[in-house]
């Protein structure tokens, strides 16, 4: 991720929890909160819920691939948590992507084309 740094620290995803914004789909619930760095920055959460570790890890992958392979396209300058669902594990590639820039697009982290 060129543009984008990890979250780690439990304050900051519980911040982003209490005061930012959120949106939801059946895939994920995304998070987010504007700042004032120069640079974005990631969180994922997978919870126990989805499964033993592998398939945590795999939803980890996709997610972070999917943030990836977008990254162009975001505004710079927010912490986002991105919340694993069940539905995750099972969805298609294409519709998690298509799911992942409309809730992008619904908290204006989306650029203007």
């Amino acid at each position: 991720m060129k543009y984008t740094v990890s979250l780690k620290q439990n304050h900051e995803f519980r911040r982003l929890y209490n005061k930012g914004k959120s949106a939801v789909s059946p895939y994920f619930a995304v998070y987010c909160r504007q700042t004032r760095r120069p640079y974005s920055r990631l969180g994922i959460t997978t919870g126990v819920k989805l499964g033993k570790a592998v398939k945590r890890n795999f939803v980890r992958r996709r997610i972070r691939e999917l943030y990836r392979t977008n990254e162009e396209k975001f505004l710079p300058g927010f912490d986002i948590v991105v919340v694993a669902r069940t539905r995750a594990i099972y969805g298609r590639y294409a519709d998690l992507e298509r799911s992942f820039l409309q809730l992008m697009k619904k908290l204006g982290i989306l650029a203007p084309k």
